[in-house]
């Protein structure tokens, strides 16, 4: 084969040399960023977005459900995409398809049209993220993993740190459609790197094969089906007909069943018939390895803290605290950028360092940095903003800990065949564990709410205040028990 022709990752890395790996990383970053901030931008236009239409906060609320919803369950194809078509054009296709959304977002009319522009972006954004990880543990040496873990985590976390800023500017100058163009750029950018730097084989290092095992339709149904009665049982047990979201969940639990029974058979039949048949969506082989089960049951409960403090952390500031929308976030703006500097440090560092030990050490601190939001009184101003600052700055060393760290860690034990599987499913689990925990943490606050005889909107400060400690706490055990899981990131060589 011509050597300009030939785009396998062995051709191009001889074509480039030792750089190569870089570019390819940082091709894959530029997309990356831009799935990224498409899920958490719109949040700024949702009030402009909300007069424009005439819609009540739950109807335009859905732009940011259906976004996430379709993100979390197209993760699982990714895998399949990869072995069937190759690394670029699923990559380039997943920009394509981003790009349109973007597009058809900011010139619709129509709010549907909005809502399917979005579930666009969604299914685009899950199918690209578990892509990095397989990419660093395919193109890196071992001894470089965390290194590229971390300068890769460090540019992906400026994405949502920027992106509500530029985002607000834009809206304010230009309105809400200008959000779905912000994404135009880089997957324009990352589009025309991926056509150099990415390559055309798939995820074992051969051709793509387009009349491979076919896509496991039912398992991907089944998925969906759980992923929303789960997500809309949360939702509607806090609205005014809590049976309904029971009997949601308890769907949920029996199409995680059926699920579950549906990819054992399908496993096994694919053993009978190897060259034949259909690949199930979730290879449930990977949870026999200890680190990956372990890394698996961190990953749901650290999405779960992650998102739900996301969440909690503004609606405490202002209607526990009364701080000012501007005032918060000045108050969040230095957390961020430490967390991108300690990604990049803790990224070095995981190199020569056991993932257990430095997952444990970041969990702690999280844990710390809830827990000591109860220190918080909100009776002097000065003390108070000192103490958010420093405790949103603890909390986001300890997420930098563990973000370069966990994935890697978790997927070094499988087998290589099964990394992209691995790499899916390990962020299937960590955002189901973040749209779960929005839900979760509204949950409880309006439970200790209720509790303490309180509401959001006004009333005693101090009781407001015992609700959101208690529901701090809440996110602090949660952390402690997925330590119980870290440590059991140890490998068997590692010391103790």
């Amino acid at each position: 084969m011509n050597q300009r022709t030939d785009h396998s990752m062995a051709a191009l890395r001889a074509r480039y040399g030792e750089r190569y790996r870089w570019l390819l990383l940082l091709s894959v970053m530029v997309g990356t960023m831009a799935s990224i901030m498409s899920s958490t931008i719109i949040n700024v236009a949702i009030p402009d977005m909300s007069l424009h239409f005439t819609l009540g906060q739950e109807r335009a609320q859905w732009a940011t459900s259906g976004f996430m919803a379709a993100m979390t369950v197209s993760m699982l194809t990714t895998p399949w995409l990869l072995a069937r078509y190759g690394y670029r054009h699923t990559y380039v296709g997943c920009m394509w398809l981003l790009l349109v959304g973007g597009v058809a977002g900011g010139f619709a009319n129509d709010y549907p049209l909005v809502l399917a522009a979005r579930v666009a972006e969604g299914l685009a954004a899950g199918v690209v993220q578990p892509i990095p990880a397989i990419i660093i543990l395919r193109a890196f040496e071992p001894h470089e993993q965390g290194r590229a873990s971390g300068i890769f985590g460090m540019g992906v976390v400026l994405a949502p740190a920027i992106g509500p800023s530029i985002g607000g500017l834009l809206v304010d100058a230009f309105g809400w459609r200008s959000i779905f163009f912000m994404v135009v750029p880089f997957c324009l950018a990352s589009m025309w790197m991926a056509q150099r730097f990415v390559s055309t084989s798939g995820p074992g290092g051969g051709a793509a094969n387009p009349q491979g095992a076919a896509l496991d339709w039912r398992g991907l149904l089944l998925a969906t089906v759980g992923t929303l009665c789960l997500l809309n049982g949360l939702v509607q047990l806090r609205g005014d007909v809590p049976a309904l979201g029971g009997a949601m969940l308890t769907v949920a639990a029996l199409v995680v069943l059926a699920f579950v029974v549906l990819q054992r058979r399908t496993l096994k039949a694919r053993r009978r018939q190897p060259d034949a048949g259909v690949d199930p969506l979730m290879n449930l082989s990977l949870f026999k390895d200890r680190r990956f089960a372990m890394g698996s049951i961190v990953a749901v409960i650290y999405g779960t803290a992650l998102f739900g403090s996301t969440y909690l952390l503004p609606v405490y500031m202002q209607m526990g605290l009364g701080l000012s929308p501007s005032f918060v976030g000045t108050v969040l703006l230095p957390a961020g950028l430490v967390l991108a500097i300690t990604i990049a440090v803790v990224g070095r560092l995981s190199d020569r360092q056991p993932t257990h030990r430095l997952v444990s050490l970041g969990l702690a601190l999280l844990a710390a940095s809830f827990a000591l939001m109860l220190t918080i009184d909100g009776r002097d101003a000065t003390r108070t903003a000192t103490l958010l600052v420093a405790w949103a700055i603890l909390g986001r060393i300890g997420l930098g800990f563990i973000l370069p760290s966990l994935n890697t860690g978790a997927m070094r034990g499988l087998e290589r065949h099964l990394i992209p599987q691995g790499s899916s499913v390990i962020n299937f689990v960590r955002m189901l564990g973040g749209a779960a925990g929005v839900s979760l943490c509204g949950i409880v606050l309006e439970w200790r709410l209720a509790a303490h005889g309180a509401q959001l909107g006004g009333g005693d400060q101090a009781a407001r205040l015992a609700a959101f400690d208690e529901t701090f706490l809440m996110l602090a055990t949660l952390c402690g028990l997925a330590l119980i899981a870290a440590w059991r990131l140890r490998s068997e060589h590692s010391p103790t």
